[in-house]
C-alpha cells in the first residue's frame, strides 16, 4: 500500500520541482520572457533600430528573414527589416554592466559561452604576447589555433620579432596552448636598408615579422604581416597560413602565396604601411583595403601581390556622405582613425530559415576599424563595425553610430596609469582601461569566410600591450547600432 502512494506521489513532487526549477532560472535573470516566446510582429520601421526592436535595417530587395516581415514601402521608405532574436541576457546584478550615461555612449556586447559573460584569457604558456587572431582548428573539435605577437625579449639592442603559434583548448575559461607555443616560421623579408631613412633607419636591421593577422578566406587561411620592404621602409606582406603550420594534407596551388609575397599599392606609400586587409567579392576575387579614413583605398590584388589601381573613388560619392554623418569627428592633433581587422563576409539574416539566401542585397563585407586617441600618455582604441557591399564599386553600406564596449573592459580611472605624470595629473587620471581589436573569425568549426547573423564571432584583442584575450559575441550585437547610408 505505501508503495503505491510513493508511487502516485512521484509525478507530482518531479513536476514541482521542474516549476521550481524553471521559477528560479527567471528570477535570476538567466532567461527572458522575450527570449522564450515567438518574434513579435514589427509595427514600425525605423531608419534607426533601437535596442528595444533588435533589428538591422535592410535596404529593399533584401531577403527577409521572417513571415510577418513588412511588405515593401509598408511603412513609406521602403525598407524592410530583418529580425534578429535579443542579445543574450545577463544578471540583473552583474557588476560589470555600464552605467546609464556610459550606454548611451557605447554598445556593450557580451560573451556567449561564458559563465559571466565577459571576455576570456589567452594564455601562450611561460610566453607573453599580444595581439592576437584566432581560427577553428582544420580537423580537431573543440581546438583553435591561436598566433600573437611575442613580447620583446629581455635581450639589449635586440632587433628580433616573431610570432608565437599553438593549438589551444579552453581550460577554466581561458584559451589556452595545449602544448608550449612555437615560433612560426616566418622569413625575413627584403633586407634593404636605403628604404629606412632618419629616424626610421633602426627599422633597417629589423628581422621577423610584425602584428601578423591570421585570416580565412573563402578556400584557405593566410597571415598578413608588417616586415621590411622591397617598396617603402615597412610594408605588408601575405602567405599562405598552412605552409606556416601542421595543417594536415590538403591540396593547393602552392604558387598561390606558398611563400611570403610582399602586397603593393597605388602610390604614394607610407613610411611605415600597415593594418591592410584582404577582402573577397561575391564571385570570389581578392582585393587588398590600404586605407579607412579620411578616403578609402582598395585595389584588386593577384597572386603575385600586385593590384590595378585604386577602385576606391568610385565609391566616392556614396562614401563621403556616410562617413561624414557617422565617422567620428577629429580634433587637429592626436586623434586617428585606422583600420583594425581582417574582413569577413555576413548575411543580414539567420542560417537556415527557409527565406534566407544569401545574394547582393542581404550579404556584406563586415570589417572593425578604430577610433584612436593619446591623452596623458596613454593611448585608447575605440572599435566601430563597418559594412560595405561585396559588389562593385564596393560602397559602404553603413557605419556604427557608436564605439563597441567588450564586457569587462575596465571603466573610467581603471585603464593603466602611465607613470610619468605629474602629481597632479595622476590624481585626476581617469582613462578607460586600452583594449586594442586585432582579429575577428567565425567560431564554428568548418567555418571559413562566410557567416550569418546569428552565428558566433572570435574577436581577438591586446590589453594595454601586455596582455591577450578574446571575446566570443553573436555577430548580430555588432550591428545593433549600424547607421544606413541610404539615409544619410
Amino acid at each position: 500500500m505505501l508503495g503505491k502512494r510513493v508511487k502516485r506521489l512521484v509525478p507530482a513532487l518531479g513536476t514541482l520541482l521542474i516549476l521550481f526549477l524553471v521559477a528560479e532560472v527567471f528570477r535570476r535573470g538567466y532567461l527572458t520572457v522575450s527570449s522564450v516566446t515567438s518574434i513579435r510582429p514589427i509595427s514600425k520601421v525605423e531608419n534607426t533600430m533601437s535596442q528595444e526592436e533588435h533589428t538591422v535595417p535592410q535596404e529593399e530587395n533584401a531577403v527577409p528573414q521572417e513571415e510577418n516581415h513588412i511588405p515593401k514601402g509598408s511603412d513609406g521608405n521602403g525598407q524592410n527589416l530583418i529580425t534578429i532574436p535579443p542579445p543574450i541576457p545577463v544578471p540583473k546584478d552583474d557588476f560589470g554592466r555600464l552605467d546609464e550615461d556610459m550606454a548611451k555612449r557605447y554598445r556593450q556586447v557580451f560573451s556567449a559561452s561564458m559563465a559571466d559573460t565577459k571576455y576570456f584569457s589567452i594564455e601562450f604558456g611561460k610566453q607573453k604576447a599580444i595581439n592576437p587572431s584566432i581560427i577553428p582548428h582544420p580537423s580537431l573539435e573543440n581546438t583553435w589555433i591561436i598566433v600573437a605577437q611575442k613580447q620583446r625579449s629581455a635581450t639589449q639592442n635586440s632587433v628580433w620579432f616573431a610570432e608565437l603559434v599553438c593549438n589551444a583548448v579552453f581550460k577554466s575559461d581561458v584559451l589556452e596552448c595545449i602544448e608550449p607555443p612555437t615560433i612560426l616560421p616566418i622569413a625575413a623579408t627584403s633586407q634593404d636598408g636605403g628604404k629606412c631613412e632618419g629616424d626610421l633607419a633602426f627599422f633597417s636591421n629589423s628581422v621577423g615579422p610584425h602584428d601578423a593577422r591570421v585570416f580565412y578566406g573563402p578556400n584557405a587561411p593566410y597571415t598578413i604581416f608588417g616586415s621590411n620592404s622591397d617598396f617603402t621602409c615597412f610594408g605588408q606582406w601575405m602567405q599562405d597560413f598552412r605552409m606556416l603550420v601542421d595543417w594536415g594534407y590538403e591540396a593547393f596551388p602552392r604558387n598561390f602565396f606558398g611563400k611570403a609575397t610582399e602586397l603593393q599599392r597605388p602610390a604614394p606609400y607610407a613610411a611605415i604601411e600597415k593594418n591592410w586587409f584582404i577582402f573577397w567579392d561575391s564571385n570570389e576575387r581578392m582585393y587588398v583595403h590600404y586605407d579607412i579614413y579620411p578616403k578609402r583605398g582598395f585595389a584588386q590584388l593577384d597572386y603575385r601581390g600586385m593590384i590595378t589601381q585604386n577602385l576606391a573613388p568610385y565609391a566616392a560619392p556614396n562614401d563621403e556622405r556616410c562617413m561624414t554623418k557617422y565617422m567620428p569627428k577629429l580634433p587637429p592633433e592626436l586623434e586617428s582613425i585606422h583600420q583594425a581587422t581582417n574582413s569577413l563576409s555576413i548575411t543580414l539574416c539567420r542560417r537556415g530559415h527557409v527565406s534566407c539566401q544569401p545574394n547582393d542585397f542581404n550579404t556584406f563585407i563586415l570589417t572593425i576599424f578604430q577610433h584612436k586617441t593619446f591623452y596623458s600618455f596613454h593611448s585608447l582604441y575605440e572599435p566601430y563595425a563597418m559594412l560595405f557591399k561585396q559588389t562593385s564599386p564596393f560602397e559602404i553600406y553603413g557605419i556604427s553610430k557608436k564605439p563597441i564596449w567588450i564586457h569587462g573592459r575596465g571603466k573610467p580611472g581603471q585603464g593603466k596609469k602611465p607613470e610619468n605624470l605629474s602629481p597632479e595629473a595622476s590624481q585626476s587620471w581617469s582613462q578607460t582601461e586600452m583594449f586594442y581589436i586585432t582579429s575577428m573569425n567565425w567560431k564554428a568549426h568548418g567555418q571559413r569566410y562566410h557567416g550569418y547573423i546569428d552565428d558566433v564571432l572570435f574577436i581577438g584583442f591586446g590589453i594595454e600591450d601586455d596582455q591577450t584575450a578574446g571575446i566570443d559575441i553573436v555577430a548580430h550585437d555588432l550591428l545593433l547600432d549600424i547607421g544606413l547610408c541610404s539615409v544619410a
